[in-house]
């Protein structure tokens, strides 16, 4: 299962020389991972009033190549591992124009109670939903 969208790059998404701030992907790469999580009817509002957050705990990037002011890009997520506390995204951002890729990227999230207590297993709303679709998931990834 992969989720995947298109933006375009404006200039304030880059830095004094012209290509997209290291930031502005992290904003992306996120909007990936909430976007795929929807998709499989996980809702981050919802979460909240569960009281269930999901912060990262580890990122991982490659850039392979840069992307300027006006460039379209696809940003791709798909869902790597799921294990018992903790959920792994793989995610690529290509030049629609030129096929470069941008980056890629390892993002791993764990469950949190709104004071930041770990859950050591990812709580029912997640785990029902991740289940129902575990078996697509890990065979497209």
């Amino acid at each position: 299962m992969k989720h995947g969208f298109k933006v375009k790059v404006f200039p304030g998404d880059t830095d004094c020389y012209g290509v997209v701030w290291h930031g502005a992907y992290l904003k992306w790469l996120e909007a990936g991972r909430i976007e795929i999580l929807e998709q499989i009817d996980i809702k981050f509002q919802e979460m909240s009033v569960l009281g269930i957050l999901m912060p990262v705990t580890e990122l991982k990037i490659r850039y392979k190549h840069f992307a300027r002011a006006y460039d379209e890009l696809s940003i791709e997520t798909s869902i790597k591992e799921l294990a018992k506390a903790r959920l792994t995204f793989y995610q690529e951002i290509k030049n629609i124009n030129t096929g470069d890729l941008i980056l890629h990227a390892a993002v791993t999230g764990v469950t949190t109670d709104k004071n930041g207590k770990l859950y050591r297993v990812i709580p029912d709303y997640l785990q029902e939903k991740l289940e129902a679709v575990s078996k697509h998931i890990l065979k497209s990834s």
